[in-house]
């Protein structure tokens, strides 16, 4: 069978790309073009676009982008119909793949979406679009089964957090080697995830190296993202004596004792490898009036969501501060607070299923189509 998949974000590059040996696996004979990134390549079929080509985040950046946005849509859409797949995948990234969806449907291709769309934050409405142009749905978060089937009478499929296998199922650490590989003092590592995109990054990651010059006994060390290259990390380094370590954000947060994380996706793979954290955020002050006007959740973090309580400190806009860094910082540096935590994280892992949720989706998507 023919598979079109469209992820749009390094997140999605990564479940996608688990998906996809999964539906190998399963069709071994399966032809699979893709929008995605470099883990989707590494895993065969035709990279069409790389998500780093197409992530613009908060109103304000879409709306400077817009052309491009909708030359990408357009073209998407030639490009599905040349290759005439049996199924479009779509993976997250809504704003666009649900322009695709619609679409999609008016072709008579079939559409099976791939870890839901955030409605139950923002944008709501998107129900009707998705009860009308989403054949099947793949969900990954224990509370959107209710969200959807009580609420708004639209059958899903819970598979479980694809997360829990790809931190299971990766190749151990060995801390010895990989300190000596990036030159790593002895020091406990305290790890800066500041996001993927530019622009979180501008934003981010000044901010949270300004603290560390108040933790003198630990090594702080930047995650870079695999989309971005190092001469871009250089501008905020200065003269700190902070190491960057590109593409290897797993093997740093398997030796990581505490971590300063932007809110995402991060957050809940930084719970899993079972490391204190302090969520961080702060978007253009245009996009975050008007997403505080419209989403009334109590959290950011999924960490915080899933528990429904806060886990973990959340430091939002404003209060993502020098000051507030440092004290919350120090609060996870002690061990009675750790030891709380983990317990929490482990409560967290649970409710997140027991693993396979790639498999179990290639097995239902294969299942649907024949």
């Amino acid at each position: 069978m023919k598979y079109y998949i469209i992820a749009g974000e390094a997140s999605g590059d990564l479940h996608g790309a688990n998906l996809m040996k999964e539906l190998l696996k399963e069709d071994p004979e399966a032809e699979i073009r893709f929008w995605g990134g470099d883990l989707m390549q590494g895993v065969g079929g035709t990279l069409v676009k790389h998500y780093r080509d197409l992530a613009f985040m908060g109103f304000a950046e879409v709306v400077q982008n817009l052309k491009t946005i909708l030359n990408n849509i357009k073209f998407c859409k030639q490009d599905i119909a040349a290759f005439s797949p049996d199924v479009i995948i779509f993976i997250d990234y809504p704003g666009f793949n649900m322009r695709i969806a619609k679409w999609a449907k008016e072709q008579g291709i079939k559409t099976h979406y791939y870890i839901s769309p955030q409605i139950w934050a923002w944008k709501e409405n998107r129900i009707k679009a998705i009860k009308r142009d989403v054949d099947h749905m793949y969900i990954i978060l224990p509370f959107e089964k209710d969200f959807y089937e009580k609420k708004h009478n639209f059958p899903v499929e819970f598979v479980g957090h694809p997360l829990v296998d790809a931190i299971h199922n990766r190749k151990s650490t060995n801390e010895a080697e990989f300190r000596k590989e990036h030159d790593l003092d002895n020091r406990p590592v305290i790890a800066l995830l500041p996001g993927s995109r530019k622009q979180e990054i501008a934003k981010m990651l000044t901010r949270m190296l300004s603290v560390v010059h108040d933790f003198p006994d630990y090594q702080f060390v930047i995650a870079g993202a695999p989309s971005q290259e190092y001469s871009f990390y250089q501008q905020f380094l200065g003269k700190s004596n902070v190491k960057f370590i590109s593409n290897r954000t797993y093997d740093l947060l398997s030796i990581a004792y505490a971590a300063l994380v932007t809110s995402g996706t991060a957050t809940l793979e930084t719970a899993l490898f079972k490391v204190p954290e302090v969520v961080c955020y702060k978007g253009n002050w245009i996009s975050y009036q008007i997403a505080k006007r419209i989403i009334t959740l109590k959290y950011i973090s999924l960490v915080n969501l899933i528990l429904d309580k806060e886990i973990v400190k959340e430091l939002i806009q404003d209060d993502f501060n020098t000051k507030n860094i440092k004290v919350e910082l120090q609060k996870i540096l002690t061990p009675e607070y750790r030891e709380k935590l983990r317990k929490d994280y482990d409560l967290l892992e649970e409710k997140l299923g027991g693993g396979g949720a790639s498999q179990k989706t290639a097995g239902l998507i294969i299942e649907h189509l024949t």
